[in-house]
């Protein structure tokens, strides 16, 4: 491997530890026996008390913003430098694995131990923020929407499974020091660096891509875009026993053949991915046809056109289903997320230093979101992929390969160390 620079430890012996510590955090859970750790929650209290230990350890001072999400900076020697972001989230879903995002944060910090005392041109903030899932308050991204002045009145209002609004949740979040977030401050302490010129997040792929090829790691071109739709095929409920099959207006039927058609769609096309996850009939009784049917419809590509022709195909497709039986079909959209490229020249200097630093760093897309789609609005965010073993993720059993962890820090080291502001 290329020469990278070493403090008191090896990068094998780094990756090591940031795995440890991702387990370590893994115990830190709002529900025992399980890693369920959600927005805002006694958790987050106690899972910020457990990094800064880390991050006191790496000579930074932490902070926790108002809107809950803590950080810490690596100062360059040059006041005046720009700034750099490694980030990630530490939340999680009910029933979480350990890994999906604060290995990215581990990592980072990781990171910035090795470079020692390394003088760079640029301070290094780590941001973990505490809020990406979406899991307690029905609404992804609130913490990274903060930090590049999104969130607005209407994500305040919104209210959790007991009443409580998201404003009240920060009210009620004590810091580790005891003081009280805010949220009328989050326009004073969330907003990133003004002079911040570039972001990087670390995270699995979350998918079994990588692990297919038995590829380390790959570089994010894209966060797909993404349409959730519910279509209802109106048809007629009848008896079961006493209408002809030629006579029928069987919405399942309907439903069903199109469903097919989804999965024969998508199937043809490579990044597409077409998906009927839900499914509802009316009334539900086993000797009576099917009357309404109300299905939803997943669609995902990192390309915003591609997604809108599959769309438009689609839903033809369902009419033409619902003609053949005298069944009505009428679509809603729930909701829409346009691609969000990664900035290109920052993503080639990421496909760079995995070079340099002895590794063939695929391009990919990312089917999933991640708080990289909300800086991107705001400063040149990239993306760097780890393999999850047997594409496993959002489950206990989500784990990483230490090699692949060395791999990945031995990439962002070589983008640091090679990384100009101005260039």
């Amino acid at each position: 491997m290329p020469h990278t620079p070493t403090t008191t430890e090896s990068l094998a012996a780094r990756a090591t530890t940031v795995i440890a510590r991702c387990r370590e955090l893994a115990r830190i859970t709002d529900i025992p026996n399980q890693t369920t750790r959600l927005f805002l929650s006694p958790a987050t209290r106690d899972a910020h008390t457990l990094l800064e230990w880390w991050i006191r350890q790496a000579n930074l001072t932490a902070r926790t913003d108002d809107a809950g999400n803590l950080r810490a900076t690596r100062r360059s020697p040059h006041p005046d430098a720009p700034t750099f972001v490694l980030f990630s989230h530490i939340d999680t879903i009910t029933n979480a694995g350990a890994f999906d995002g604060p290995l990215g944060v581990l990592l980072g910090l990781a990171a910035i131990e090795q470079l020692g005392a390394t003088p760079l041109p640029f301070h290094i903030e780590l941001i973990a923020f505490a809020e990406e899932e979406g899991v307690r308050f029905g609404f992804p991204f609130l913490s990274s929407l903060a930090t590049t002045g999104q969130l607005n009145p209407d994500h305040l209002a919104r209210t959790d499974a007991a009443g409580i609004t998201l404003a009240d949740a920060i009210r009620n979040f004590t810091r580790t020091d005891g003081t009280h977030l805010d949220p009328d401050n989050i326009p004073l302490t969330c907003p990133l660096a003004p002079n911040t010129f570039g972001a990087l997040e670390v995270h699995i792929e979350q998918g079994p891509v990588l692990d297919k090829s038995d590829t380390s790691l790959a570089v994010v071109e894209a966060i797909v875009g993404q349409s959730r739709l519910e279509l209802t095929f109106e048809g007629h409920a009848n008896h079961a026993g006493t209408t002809p099959m030629s006579l029928r207006q069987d919405a399942l039927a309907a439903a069903a053949q199109w469903i097919v058609e989804v999965e024969r769609y998508a199937a043809n096309y490579t990044q597409l991915v077409a998906t009927v996850g839900r499914i509802s009939t009316e009334p539900g009784a086993i000797n009576v046809i099917p009357g309404t049917v109300r299905t939803s419809l997943d669609i995902r590509h990192p390309k915003d056109e591609s997604r809108h022709a599959a769309i438009a195909h689609l839903l033809t497709k369902a009419e033409a289903a619902g003609a053949l039986r005298g069944v009505r079909v009428h679509a809603t959209v729930q909701s829409e997320q346009r691609a969000v490229p990664m900035d290109r020249d920052l993503t080639l200097k990421l496909h760079q230093a995995a070079e340099r630093a002895g590794f063939d760093a695929q391009p990919i897309f990312s089917g999933a979101g991640h708080d990289a789609m909300i800086l991107a609005a705001a400063v040149p965010t990239t993306m760097l992929f780890l393999r999850s073993p047997n594409g496993l993720s959002h489950h206990p059993d989500e784990d990483v390969r230490l090699e692949d962890v060395e791999a990945a820090l031995a990439t962002v080291l070589n983008l640091l160390l090679h990384l100009h502001p101005h260039k």
